[in-house]
């Protein structure tokens, strides 16, 4: 199989798919090695995004995925009448931040650190598919497990775990007043997108 026609099976594979394809996947059924799916799909990545193209190819951790380019969203939206889906309240929020910096986590270590149950919040992620259970704890009781998704990364605009902000150093003044600075941009940010949006 040549280039021209590995890129054009990828692209159909995930056109056909519509949600997140893993590479080992394609490569056993192509009968390819991932390294070479993974070449292919970084160049039409690379040329999709060099043709302003409407159509993104995005990796998430070892798998592919074909979307629309950012760039159009406001348009997309508009013509598919789609209503946004409702914002994740502070709560959501903050649950959402714990399972992504200290994943695997149960629900008693996210009650732990908020100081009060979550199981509610927990379940309005899971039902947007932003959580979602690995296993179960090996003690006693066998508690349910948590990690973030592939929609978590895709709706954070990231590729892994990893792109995350790192987390500042809370044990000094300096740390405390550095991580109000994040959360002020993050929510003039948020506030930025909406005022777009509308």
């Amino acid at each position: 199989m040549d280039d021209k026609e590995l890129k054009s099976t990828i692209e159909a594979i995930l056109f056909a798919a519509g949600e997140p394809v893993p590479a080992d996947r394609i490569a056993v059924v192509l009968g390819v090695e991932k390294e070479e799916i993974l070449r292919a799909a970084k160049q039409l990545s690379d040329e999709y995004a060099f043709q302003q193209r409407g159509i993104r190819l995005v990796k998430m951790n070892e798998s592919l995925q074909l979307c629309s380019a950012p760039e159009y969203a406001q348009s997309i939206t508009h013509v598919l009448e789609r209503r946004k889906p409702p914002r994740l309240s502070q709560p959501a929020l903050e649950v959402l931040a714990i399972c992504a910096y200290f994943q695997p986590v149960t629900r008693a270590y996210v009650d732990q650190v908020r100081g009060v149950d979550s199981s509610y919040t927990m379940g309005i992620l899971l039902d947007r598919g932003l959580i979602e259970p690995c296993g179960k704890l090996d003690v006693a009781g066998r508690p349910s497990i948590y990690k973030t998704t592939e929609l978590f990364l895709r709706t954070m605009g990231i590729t892994s775990l990893a792109e995350l902000p790192k987390l500042p150093d809370m044990s000094s003044d300096d740390g405390i007043a550095k991580l109000s600075q994040v959360i002020d941009s993050l929510k003039a940010e948020e506030n930025r997108q909406l005022e777009i949006a509308n």
